[in-house]
């Protein structure tokens, strides 16, 4: 297989994740918009969207099982054509109780995306760190982008319009995918999908030493993630008393961060070791994170968001990690069910550091940040000393 072939994969499976974030990303921005056009409340706009990211998470593990029966393209191509329609029924949805269900499916659908193109770039590259820095950023590059192109277009057209312009993305995605990428070919085509959801295998696999290790580190890393990306903006204008363009540019700013430094991470796992590139993250995770809490200077606050980016590239090695564990007949779904797991549970993080700052105050929540970091960078330490016993 040359190696054309194989960076047209790679692209085209981070073009296929960017396209499915821009999808979700595009509804937030036009939320008054929809609260407005079906009268009803924030917080059952909220509820919808919440139901959205659910959908997504548990989509992991089965789209693991879908792509070791029917083969990775075919899962791929069913993520980014279901985001198509999906967008569409959203955008023209006549009532909230469809529009809600639009998100809710929407979520589903995209989440049949991201661990069956991991697997696929795992078979592809000996170098899968890298690979999979550039395929992880394609999720901050949507951040970037989605929210400020959805508001532009809202402001001209209307919410319906913004909320379309997933299905814009994603169907030109869908076609160079069918066109481009080979047919694959499936792990496991013989074995039926009931025994796949047995209890008793999956068990064993969370509870291997080295994959539950990993899983715990994932989790303090999405825990970290959700919280930034749900509360930075209000921590920067609400605690640090930034206007509210400057808290926007330094939020953008942590997404190109966040992005840029995915590869090099990626590549420093594959160079080194993961633990090296992960306790690196966590790291200035510690750092940039302090410096969120006892800074108030806007050059100290740049400085803080830069370090926060750097140390959100934790997924590039974290899942290297776990593609170096799974056997080739388990990365499919054994990477699904690890992802579902962490990224369920990380979802707390929005929860946790909201109701903080409100018991507590905004320093006292990105204070738990640091101390989530801590952990980490701890049992980096501990886990390498270890090893070496």
């Amino acid at each position: 297989m040359n190696w054309a072939y194989r960076y047209t994969v790679l692209a085209l499976c981070t073009l296929a994740f960017f396209a499915t974030m821009v999808a979700r990303l595009s509804i937030s921005p036009v939320v008054p918009d929809i609260v407005a056009a079906f009268s009803v409340s924030n917080g059952a706009v909220g509820l919808a969207l919440s139901g959205m990211w659910a959908a997504y998470a548990l989509a992991q593990f089965p789209s693991g099982v879908l792509g070791d029966r029917f083969g990775e393209r075919r899962v791929i191509l069913t993520a980014v054509g279901g985001t198509v329609g999906t967008s569409v029924l959203l955008a023209g949805a006549p009532t909230f109780a469809l529009f809600v269900v639009g998100t809710v499916v929407l979520g589903a659908v995209a989440g049949l995306h991201y661990s069956v193109a991991t697997s696929l770039l795992a078979r592809q590259f000996d170098a899968v760190g890298r690979a999979i820095g550039v395929h992880v950023a394609g999720g901050p590059l949507a951040g970037l982008l989605a929210p400020v192109a959805a508001a532009a277009v809202a402001a001209r057209y209307g919410w319906r319009p913004a909320v379309a312009m997933g299905a814009a993305v994603a169907l030109p995605t869908a076609l160079l995918v069918g066109r481009y990428v080979d047919r694959t070919a499936p792990q496991q085509p013989d074995r039926r999908m009931r025994d796949r959801f047995e209890l008793g295998p999956l068990a064993e696999l969370l509870s291997r030493p080295s994959i539950a290790y990993t899983t715990a580190l994932s989790v303090l890393g999405a825990f970290t993630w959700q919280a930034t990306a749900s509360f930075l903006p209000a921590f920067l204008e609400q605690g640090r008393g930034l206007d509210r363009t400057t808290a926007g540019l330094l939020f953008s700013a942590y997404f190109v961060v966040h992005g840029a430094t995915q590869p090099a991470m990626g590549s420093l796992s594959d160079r080194y070791s993961r633990d090296l590139a992960v306790g690196l993250a966590m790291g200035l995770g510690v750092v940039g994170y302090g410096l969120l809490v006892v800074g108030d200077r806007i050059e100290v606050l740049a400085a803080a968001v830069v370090l926060a980016g750097i140390a959100m590239s934790w997924g590039a090695p974290l899942q290297s990690r776990f593609m170096d564990l799974l056997s080739g007949a388990e990365r499919g779904a054994g990477f699904g069910l690890v992802r579902t797991v962490y990224m369920t549970v990380g979802a707390t993080g929005s929860v946790a550091i909201g109701a903080t700052a409100d018991l507590l105050g905004w320093t006292a929540a990105f204070g738990l940040l640091v101390v989530t970091m801590s952990v980490g960078l701890v049992a980096v330490g501990a886990g390498s000393l270890l090893a070496d016993v």
